[in-house]
């Protein structure tokens, strides 16, 4: 008998061999379904990581700038910038996946300085990345993360952020959108404010905030009150060449710099303009003092007593020299600058000659830009001919146009007993002024610190005298002169000042550009009524916060020069209002 087949039900063992071969090819079928599904999930994030590589913004300039820029402060430890973390808004039209239109025409609605048809065109071109908003609003960016839109995304970004607002915005200058500074100081400590571990280690600029902001209220009071397009201020430390405080009107909110308009009248430059270095003026009769330093110290004046024709009006040639309100006599040294007298200091000036006279400025760096961290510092206008009339009216300050940081450097050199410092916006440890150069001898600039003392006292910056600070100064009008032309009808009034005079620390320089007469002023806009008071307001206020206590049992001893002031039976109350 044969023996039986191998599997006892053939029909049966077929179907489970061909259901074995079909579960095979399930998953053959899968595993390439699988692979397939992880290519594409590994060329969508390639191309993410392309996108973000290579096709989205450079924004290592900005980390660079921004991220680890380190603080700004004031001599006393006051933020005056940081930096911030910001978020803008930026969109990848190869991402979006809603209805294009529709979209254009929600942004359109949430960023209105820009046309829906604009973004349309942006949605549907070639472009991989495109800002919305730079350092959005918390608000702005609610509103976007409504729309639901993957293709927007949120960018973050270090910001810098000025916490005192308008404060000293053109010393310490502002930031693009960008994250690259444009101005200020920003822009002098740029690499130092980048470097490896610049955000642990702040700089400290010589500016108080509390000068400062003493300083702008001042000016800006003044300001408005006498309707002027601007007005600039300097309180400089004469012993070391800090800048405590400058400021300039009008003022802009580095937070927002682009919200400035700019500027077309060269008359009017815009907020962002730095009048206090940029501009050059004649600066008027604060020149006299000057003048009277360089006379003093080459002998030209020895005696105090000795008198200079001011009966009339000094024609010189076809020009004539007068005065802004004539004594009409004889008058001494110390009178004509108590009195501000034209044609006492051109009398003075002509004996001095042109190459003593422009040898004592260029000492005072008047034919060249003032040295200071800030760019776009204005370069002086320096007379191209010295001729008799030049020297003249360049003594009483006219044919000569400077900025108002030259005349704080010199002024300071006149009463911290004759020493030349360069100005510095940056904090000095003790010890570390520089030894300068020395312009006048101690005695000069003691005798000037009296006739100074005597121009408060006695003369036209009367207005100025605060008990117990022993203030002294020099006011100067002047009439603008734009490229060559002077404008009549407008004005720089400007008083230089310096407290105390027994022991001088600050000088104090304010100027009025373009101050209006008004009733209350009897419509006399010049530097007497115009700059003075600012002047006046600021002294009084920082005094006590820079250890200047008033103490009335202190002045400068001014007795051996009161006996050449002249003094009428019965004063004009008047001649203090003038110049």
């Amino acid at each position: 008998m044969n023996a039986p087949a191998v599997g006892l039900n053939p029909p049966r063992d077929r179907a489970l061999v061909k259901t074995d071969q079909t579960v095979q090819t399930a998953h053959e079928r899968l595993m390439v379904l699988m692979m397939l599904f992880g290519l594409l999930i590994g060329i969508i994030a390639l191309r993410l990581l392309y996108l973000a590589i290579f096709d989205g913004p450079d924004r290592s300039a900005v980390a660079a700038t921004s991220g680890r820029r380190g603080e700004i402060l004031d001599r006393n430890g006051k933020v005056l910038a940081s930096t911030i973390r910001g978020v803008s808004l930026a969109i990848r039209p190869p991402l979006v996946i809603g209805d294009k239109a529709r979209l254009a025409t929600e942004l359109a609605r949430l960023f209105p300085s820009r046309t829906a048809d604009y973004y349309l065109r942006i949605l549907s071109g070639r472009r991989k990345f495109v800002y919305l908003e730079r350092g959005a609003t918390p608000a702005m960016i609610r509103a976007v993360r409504l729309l639901g839109e993957p293709g927007i995304e949120e960018v973050p970004e270090p910001k810098r952020f000025y916490p005192q607002g308008t404060m000293a915005a053109q010393v310490i200058g502002y930031m693009d959108i960008g994250g690259v500074p444009v101005s200020g100081m920003e822009t002098f400590l740029d690499k130092r404010l980048t470097s490896p571990g610049a955000s642990n280690q702040p700089v400290e600029l010589s500016i108080d905030s509390r000068v400062q902001a003493a300083l702008e209220s001042a000016i800006r009071k003044q300001a408005e009150k006498h309707f002027a397009v601007g007005g600039a201020g300097i309180v400089l430390d004469v012993h070391t060449g800090e800048v405590i405080a400058m400021a300039s009107l009008p003022v802009f909110n580095p937070n927002a710099p682009g919200l400035v308009p700019v500027g077309t009248d060269p008359l009017r430059p815009d907020a962002r303009y730095n009048r206090a270095i940029s501009s050059v003026y004649e600066l008027g009769s604060t020149f006299k003092v000057l003048t009277m330093a360089n006379a003093i110290e080459n002998g030209v004046i020895t005696d105090f007593g000795r008198r200079y024709d001011a009966t009339a009006p000094l024609k010189v040639g076809g020009f004539t020299i007068r005065d802004d309100h004539p004594q009409k006599r004889w008058m001494s040294v110390p009178d004509i600058l108590i009195h501000s007298s034209n044609i006492g200091t051109a009398r003075i000036a002509e004996e001095l000659g042109p190459e003593r006279t422009q040898a004592f400025f260029r000492k005072l760096g008047f034919d060249r830009a003032a040295d200071l961290e800030l760019g776009a510092r204005g370069k002086p206008l320096w007379p191209g001919y010295w001729a008799r009339t030049t020297v003249m009216t360049v003594a009483y300050g006219h044919g000569i146009a400077v900025s108002q940081l030259h005349l704080a450097n010199a002024y300071a050199a006149m009463v911290n007993g004759g020493i030349m410092r360069p100005a510095t916006l940056l904090k000095l440890a003790p010890g570390q002024a520089p030894r300068g150069q020395r312009v006048i001898s101690e005695e000069t600039s003691r005798r000037v610190r009296q006739l100074m003392r005597l121009v408060v006292k006695e003369g036209t910056g009367r207005g100025a005298d605060i008990p117990g600070l022993r203030v002294g100064g020099k006011t100067g009008t002047a009439e603008k002169n734009l490229n060559g032309r002077y404008i009549h009808n407008s004005l720089v009034t400007t008083f230089a000042t310096a407290f105390p005079m027994d022991a001088p620390r600050y000088v104090v320089i304010v100027t009025m550009d373009e101050p209006q007469g008004i009733p209350e002023t009897y419509g006399f806009r010049s530097a007497a009524w115009t700059a003075l008071p600012a002047a006046k307001n600021v002294i009084a206020r920082i005094g006590p916060l820079l250890g200047v206590i008033p103490d009335p049992s202190k002045d400068i001893d001014v007795s051996d020069l009161m006996p050449f002031v002249y003094k009428p039976e019965k004063e004009d109350a008047g001649v203090h209002a003038i110049d």
